[in-house]
């Protein structure tokens, strides 16, 4: 395959069974006394979270809670009010762009593609961060793409332009792209978004999968609380900048914390396919359980 171009771009077919890639490197994501926010209001406030590396940590909360601006922040799109966020031990602000670039990978809630870019030229730009100067194109990243697109179901989308795409089509070809850069720790931001459920639950169980088979870090935010408790190792439930509380779904999702975080008077039942936390409103007209 030839570098990204601004010409629609062909990808082959996926390879066949290859040999299992090593695991990620576990790097390490710490926020420490974090403040956020734009303009000068602070949207999250004085904030501690350590990243658990290897896992799969869903953050969680009502709208304007400071999901999103913390993802932004974590992955450096966000120069903090104060405190610091770290990579490693080291201030994520002092380390060489390129270099956090293969580290941390970040697909944002409403990315915007280049006018007229194809869907191979886009997804092929994952591999940017690891490639020198000349940006030399190599059969690996080849593979890498292909692969990337094999698993999101967009190969057959390969010659098309980014504009002719449904929101869901779009959606999936970004998460290729997210998938091309392989990062060590991956962020993103509501990947379920514009998707129907059949490929919410496709594309949650290939973020399980990139976990558990290539170690890779996984954070993300998602409004679904059924998905975040069945999908997640560990949840952050934020409220007002704040996290109010933070461990395993099964000790973290009570009816009292989804009271206080959502304002929603709901039940908890053990989801019958996996035995999660299951929240079940109870709203206004369908009286107690």
């Amino acid at each position: 395959m030839p570098q990204p171009t601004d010409q629609p771009a062909t990808v082959a077919a996926a390879p066949g069974p290859v040999a299992a890639p090593a695991a990620s490197a576990r790097h390490e994501l710490t926020a420490n006394g974090l403040s956020l926010g734009y303009d000068g209001a602070c949207i999250v406030d004085g904030l501690d979270l350590a990243i658990e590396p290897g896992a799969v940590t869903v953050i969680v909360g009502a709208n304007a809670s400071g999901k999103s601006t913390l993802l932004r922040g974590l992955a450096r799109l966000l120069p903090p009010q104060s405190g610091t966020v770290t990579l490693d031990g080291q201030d994520i602000a002092s380390l060489p762009s390129k270099q956090v670039a293969t580290i941390v990978g970040l697909l944002p809630q409403q990315p915007v593609a280049p006018d007229g870019i194809g869907v191979a030229d886009l997804v092929g730009r994952g591999r940017y961060p690891h490639q020198g100067w000349f940006r030399h194109w190599s059969s690996t990243d080849d593979a890498i793409v292909a692969a990337a697109m094999a698993a999101t179901q967009t190969l057959e989308l390969a010659p098309r332009r980014m504009e002719e795409l449904s929101g869901g089509q779009r959606q999936r070809v970004w998460i290729a792209m997210a998938l091309a850069q392989k990062p060590d720790i991956l962020l993103l931001d509501e990947p379920t978004t514009f998707l129907d459920v059949t490929h919410q639950i496709e594309v949650l169980d290939l973020l399980h999968e990139l976990n558990h088979e290539q170690g890779t870090t996984v954070v993300m935010v998602l409004h679904d609380l059924n998905l975040a408790a069945r999908y997640a190792d560990r949840l952050v439930v934020m409220r007002a900048g704040r996290i109010i509380a933070e461990g395993p779904p099964a000790e973290v999702l009570t009816e009292a914390v989804v009271l206080e975080a959502f304002g929603l008077t709901a039940r908890i039942i053990a989801d019958p396919v996996c035995g999660s936390p299951m929240i079940v409103p109870v709203g206004r007209f369908h009286g107690t359980v």
